[in-house]
């Protein structure tokens, strides 16, 4: 049954085909899909809620869509959603925002709730230079989901799920196109859920988002929530004269791991000095420092375009004369 079109080779139209079809196209034999399987290796999650540090906003939206998976009886016997919704189990969540917001430790937690191993989806495994390789990674790793009942979690989500290229000019553009239309049918046909993080959610091509169920943004953290970051990455046992609070309002603008690298930062400049404790103007250069490298790195693409050489320093890098 026709899910949706694609672009062939020959920048055509054809219909979407299902998974269960494009696996029959892709897998082979019993052992290719064997030898496939080795490429993946689901984990225990790493992280529960109770290690990371939310706004109140973003974790009540997370747990908005769990209840799909904890309280089935209700929304699909009860409530009568087991007659309008053909597609009960699946469900795609979005974590999009802030870099160092606990996008990727949320999604640990996310299994963690649900009693599930998580299958890291790592690039490396799936793209390959030989034609339709990519294609055949992708359709074992989602069948290797369904069997081991893992939870399938994309970080850098963008990475896969981008813009499909409309103006193809070569093999490689042909391609990829070829790869988001495979992902989108084995998306759109796994019937579980799928986990996506991402820094660049605008990167998205418009059929990804369609299909996912809940896109949950991460802001930077509030003052309540930063003061609470500061507590929970400074040891207890660490000698220290830091005021946190005054931290935590003065500094805005930081995401967790910020906060993190910056009690690390401090740590090791106490050290390296053989102080007695860590001082609190530590870490008040350390969280300066961060803020200012990623000022500086916004503001790179504007400082190297407004750069300006005269025609002097052009003629001297072409032995005195402009090139032709």
């Amino acid at each position: 049954m026709p899910l949706g079109k694609r672009i062939n080779s020959s920048g055509i139209n054809q219909p979407l085909q299902s998974n269960e079809k494009i696996s029959e196209k892709i897998n082979t034999s019993a052992n290719d899909k064997e030898t496939s399987f080795t490429l993946f290796q689901a984990e225990k999650p790493q992280y529960s809620f109770e290690d990371i540090i939310l706004n109140r906003d973003t974790y009540d939206a997370i747990q908005d869509v769990l209840v799909l998976y904890e309280k089935r009886e209700l929304l699909f016997d009860k409530w009568g959603l087991g007659n309008t919704q053909k597609k009960q189990n699946r469900a795609g969540i979005n974590l999009y925002g802030y870099p160092g917001t606990g996008k990727s430790m949320v999604a640990h937690a996310i299994a963690n709730q649900l009693g599930r191993n998580i299958l890291a989806v790592d690039y490396s495994q799936i793209e390959s230079k030989y034609v339709g390789e990519t294609s055949k990674n992708l359709v074992s790793m989602f069948d290797y989901a369904k069997e081991s009942n893992s939870i399938i979690f994309f970080d850098e989500a963008d990475a896969l799920l981008s813009r499909r290229v409309t103006n193809m000019s070569n093999s490689t553009d042909v391609s990829v196109n070829q790869t988001r239309s495979v992902l989108l049918v084995l998306i759109n046909d796994f019937d579980d859920l799928i986990l996506f993080a991402s820094n660049f959610i605008s990167n998205y091509d418009p059929a990804f988002i369609r299909r996912i169920l809940a896109h949950v943004k991460f802001d930077l953290p509030d003052e309540e929530n930063r003061l609470k970051l500061w507590r929970m990455h400074i040891p207890q046992q660490m000698p220290t004269d830091v005021d946190i609070k005054t931290l935590a309002e003065k500094y805005n603008g930081v995401s967790g791991a910020d906060i993190s690298n910056a009690v690390f930062n401090a740590s090791l400049r106490a050290a390296r000095l053989s102080e007695d404790k860590v001082c609190h103007i530590y870490f008040e250069e350390a969280i300066e420092r961060i803020i200012q490298s990623k000022a500086d790195n916004d503001n790179l693409g504007t400082l190297t375009s407004k750069r300006v050489v005269s025609e002097e320093y052009v003629k001297s890098q072409f032995g005195g004369r402009l090139p032709k």
